[in-house]
């Protein structure tokens, strides 16, 4: 393997090496480079020894630059080389579950260890290798985030359909041996790996702590779009109710003996269970929060604070906000004690039913251009529409069917903005955002 230099820093060690574009980067004290971690990793001492080819000629330069200072090469993507794609099938996985015709990336698995530590992404282990564990030790790449799901070898070959879902568990205590943090996540399908098989899971992920700092249980994504796949079915308030109690009982266990819940249930269960949600202690430093965990008490808490705050001026307004189903209820409570603290702001709450996936889906970051049309057309009370911009974080502010916030807009014949997802900044956006509207509009 080889890394193929695209751009040298100007004023860099490289640039003064003579390093540039074309070359190949191969070796760094006899260690092989294979993606941008090598580099990293062993470009950070202030001396070493560098293995290169250039114009097929190869030579080795010995580099002296301060320690920690880049070496200033820059690659083709920011890992080196191309994500890696995941190898499994699993039973749940919701990108099987997407409608046709939507842009090509959205159907791209990945399955990269890379990615779990710079990004917080999960992965399988299972396209992992020994010699890729051993790297993660030694290079100490924690935390990494892992998509457990079982810790029965069976049962996990048959949910993730590879015939190493099973023999890559053995990576866990591993790692945990090694000093890397673990955060865990748990994708429940009924009837499959909730119930004792779940209890097993629990017992077996905490028996590595410290080194497993959370873990995080959610229920199984179902759509409308599951033609050919594995029969699942979607947890109801029973049902739901049922697993959260097996949840809670570990996180008292864990809040008992370790002073921190560790097993955190995203709040789907909660909602669906029709129980309340925990209070914020209960979410430690709200480790999951990517996973829908404790995100409905960060909002209301933080959204509250600032209504409590909040010294702006607040002129007369009005505004239309747009969310999932799941988060409906929770925006619609923070607007009515808004709309009670400033009588002179009117916000209407448009709970938007996701009939583009259907099924279970109900969170607001899924919820398409497509869906809003359809049921906000001839129903909006303001010329201002405020779209959490959880909804249209594609970097060219899509929704997931390509409608813009432009688009939109222009739909509905109203202006279409988008505003923060933290209760906070939502908050001071429903005081404020009419201010923006005039800007734009000029």
């Amino acid at each position: 393997m080889a890394l193929y230099v695209t751009a040298v820093d100007e004023n860099s060690p490289a640039e003064r090496l003579g390093i540039s574009v074309g070359c190949a980067l191969l070796a760094i004290d006899g260690h092989p480079l294979n993606d941008a971690l090598d580099y990293q990793f062993y470009t950070t001492p202030a001396q070493f020894s560098l293995a290169l080819c250039e114009h097929e000629q190869h030579r080795t330069v010995q580099v002296e630059k301060g320690e920690y200072e880049p070496l200033g090469c820059n690659f083709k993507t920011y890992l080196g080389d191309e994500k890696h794609s995941c190898s499994n099938h699993c039973m749940f996985c919701f990108i099987d579950q997407l409608p046709p015709g939507m842009r090509e990336p959205l159907y791209f698995k990945d399955d990269d260890e890379r990615l779990s530590f710079l990004f917080g992404n999960y992965i399988t282990l299972t396209n992992l290798s020994e010699h890729e564990i051993d790297r993660i030790i030694q290079m100490h790449i924690s935390p990494i985030f892992v998509s457990v799901h079982t810790t029965n070898p069976q049962l996990r070959v048959r949910m993730l359909a590879n015939k190493r879902g099973g023999e890559v568990l053995q990576y866990l205590p591993k790692l945990a041996a090694g000093g890397i943090e673990l955060n865990c996540q748990l994708v429940l399908c009924r009837g499959i790996n909730d119930g004792e098989e779940l209890r097993r899971t629990l017992q077996d992920l905490l028996a590595l702590h410290p080194r497993v700092g959370s873990i995080a249980a959610v229920p199984a994504g179902v759509t409308d779009y599951r033609k050919g796949l594995y029969k699942l079915t979607a947890y109801d308030k029973e049902s739901a109710a049922a697993t959260l109690d097996i949840l809670e009982e570990f996180a008292a266990r864990c809040r008992a003996e370790y002073g921190r819940s560790i097993v955190y249930p995203s709040d789907e269960w909660y909602l669906t269970a029709e129980r309340p949600i925990p209070p914020a202690e209960f979410y430690d430093e709200f480790a999951q929060l990517e996973d829908g965990v404790g995100m409905w008490r960060l909002y209301h808490d933080t959204f509250m604070e600032e209504l409590d705050n909040y010294a702006g001026l607040v002129l007369p307004h009005s505004l239309d906000v747009v969310t999932g189903t799941l988060a409906a209820p929770l925006i619609q409570d923070c607007a009515e004690a808004l709309m009670r603290k400033y009588p002179q702001v009117q916000v209407t709450v448009h709970a938007i039913r996701n009939e583009f996936f259907g099924g279970n889906v109900s969170v607001a970051g899924l919820v398409t251009g497509t869906d809003i049309i359809r049921q906000c057309r001839g129903r909006l009370q303001s010329d201002l529409l405020a779209v959490p911009e959880v909804m249209v974080r594609d970097e060219k502010g899509q929704f997931l069917d390509d409608i813009t916030l432009e688009q939109l807009g222009r739909e509905l014949g109203c202006c279409a903005i988008s505003i923060p997802t933290d209760g906070g900044g939502c908050c001071k956006a429903y005081l404020s955002n009419h201010k923006r509207k005039i800007k734009l509009k000029r």
